[in-house]
């Protein structure tokens, strides 16, 4: 189905939609949503979520995706990962033919787009917003928490997808850009939370963080010029300051004044925001570790005596680091399987860390033990460390997969994730790190608030362990 077929139906969606009021005398449609089938029940979009539709095929494989991941398109230049939501909501297919098409809804989630392989797509239909019943757990199909409402219309009863949530964490916040009616907003909370009780306070604090997600203490100096700082930060790089790497960017401020001077100090471009968060980075990141880097590492890693040791590594990126990794805990277990499982929202990242290659001389450095090289003279890693590493696309700020773990390897992954999404995965490591296990976090970021885990300094090296 192409565009225009698409139009048409709406168009004569619209035209059932207006003569059925005429008959009904029903308010006027303020909703609209993309109505399609999966195994035969009929299920709905907003409208608003997407882009176009489309039929394609021969999508490009990702390594060791998750199953409902069928690979990447290439959309007009855009690559994108395709979706098959039969798959994610384990709805049973039928066996695919080769060179077969699929039906595709491009919706948007934020700033993302991504493709969605539905049975097939039917018309445009619109309703009236109040008509939408919240869900009902006998749609045993699908988890309530993907179903936004459920609606009848024209004698069919659609599920309302929820597609934020489907594609994001149910505590990810929809973040914009910090507008001056907002920042009204959070200084005149500020200015009422002195003389309040303190249950009030902490109400009043609450609805203050969820309006603008700023830091609970601003510094008395300058203070609307971190606020602008920390909202720059978030805009232009998606680094929310939290109790997690407050007190950096505090100390990370006075010196960017003193660098820029007051007038100068707010971010205006991504350049800036790069500036500034420069000296945050862990050593080593998305790059070959060091010897005395790996050293250091190495010494973190504690006794451990399993049969299997595995690890976490969100946020993994090119592969630089899940090999490294991969080298240590094979020269750390010689006498245990050692899996990681590396998560990253990167897809070409994720596709090509299998791939990687290296120069001679990282070749010759440390990681000699574990590199063979191939008939065309290029450097990689030897088999049994590629065996070690599981590279997955996926948003690790959603339900994570992952079985119990020895060690989460987390650097500077928790800052780029929402408060809530924070919140979420350290649910997570809570959940899933094993009670002899250990965290490690960024160079800059502490879980020093967090008084379910313990803090650790081995060698300037911080690692956190449950208390």
């Amino acid at each position: 189905m192409d565009t225009s077929d698409m139009v048409n139906k709406q168009v004569t969606a619209e035209a059932i939609d207006i003569d059925q009021e005429k008959k009904e005398g029903l308010s006027v449609i303020d909703f609209k949503m993309i109505t399609f089938s999966l195994a035969g029940k009929d299920y709905a979009i907003d409208i608003m979520k997407v882009k176009e539709i489309a039929k394609a095929g021969k999508f490009t494989y990702v390594p060791n995706a998750l199953p409902f991941v069928l690979g990447v398109y290439n959309l007009r230049g855009d690559i994108i990962p395709i979706i098959d939501f039969r798959i994610f909501f384990n709805i049973e297919i039928a066996e695919h033919k080769s060179g077969e098409l699929e039906n595709l809804l491009i919706v948007s989630v934020g700033d993302q787009t991504y493709g969605v392989v539905v049975d097939e797509i039917d018309s445009v239909v619109g309703i009236e917003k109040s008509t939408i019943q919240p869900p009902h757990p006998l749609f045993g199909d699908i988890n309530i928490k993907y179903i936004y409402g459920v609606v009848e219309n024209n004698r069919h009863l659609y599920i309302l997808l929820d597609i934020d949530r489907i594609f994001t964490s149910r505590l990810t916040e929809k973040k914009q850009n910090v507008s001056l009616v907002q920042r009204s907003v959070y200084v005149q909370a500020e200015k009422q939370l002195k003389d309040v009780s303190p249950v009030s306070k902490q109400k009043a604090a609450d609805k203050t963080e969820a309006v603008v997600s700023l830091p609970d203490k601003v510094p008395p100096e300058s203070s609307s010029d971190y606020r602008f700082v920390v909202e720059g930060l978030e805009a232009l790089k998606k680094f929310y300051v939290t109790d997690i790497n407050e007190e950096w960017v505090k100390r990370r401020f006075d010196s960017w004044i003193k660098e820029r001077g007051e007038k100068g100090s707010q971010l205006q471009s991504e350049e800036d925001a790069d500036a500034f968060l420069k000296p945050f980075w862990s050593k080593n990141s998305d790059t070959w570790w060091t010897s005395d880097y790996a050293d250091a590492v190495y010494k973190l890693l504690p006794d451990n005596t399993a049969r299997q040791i595995i690890m976490w590594n969100p946020g993994c990126g090119k592969g630089y680091e899940s090999y490294s990794l991969a080298c240590l805990l094979k020269k750390r277990y010689p006498d245990s399987k050692v899996r990681i499982y590396a998560h990253d929202i990167d897809l070409l990242n994720v596709s090509n860390a299998p791939l990687l290659t290296m120069p001679e001389s990282i070749a010759n450095s440390w990681y000699a033990p574990y590199v063979t090289r191939k008939a065309n003279g290029e450097y990689t890693f030897t088999q049994d460390i590629k065996d070690i590493v599981m590279f997955e696309y996926h948003d690790c700020s959603n339900t994570n997969a992952v079985p119990v773990v020895d060690i989460v390897f987390a650097r500077d992954f928790i800052s780029l994730m929402p408060k809530p999404a924070q919140i979420s995965i350290f649910d997570d490591f809570e959940e899933k790190v094993k009670g002899n296990g250990i965290v490690i976090i960024g160079e800059n970021e502490s879980l020093a608030g967090h008084t379910e885990w313990g803090e650790k300094v081995i060698n300037s090296l911080v690692v956190y362990n449950k208390q």
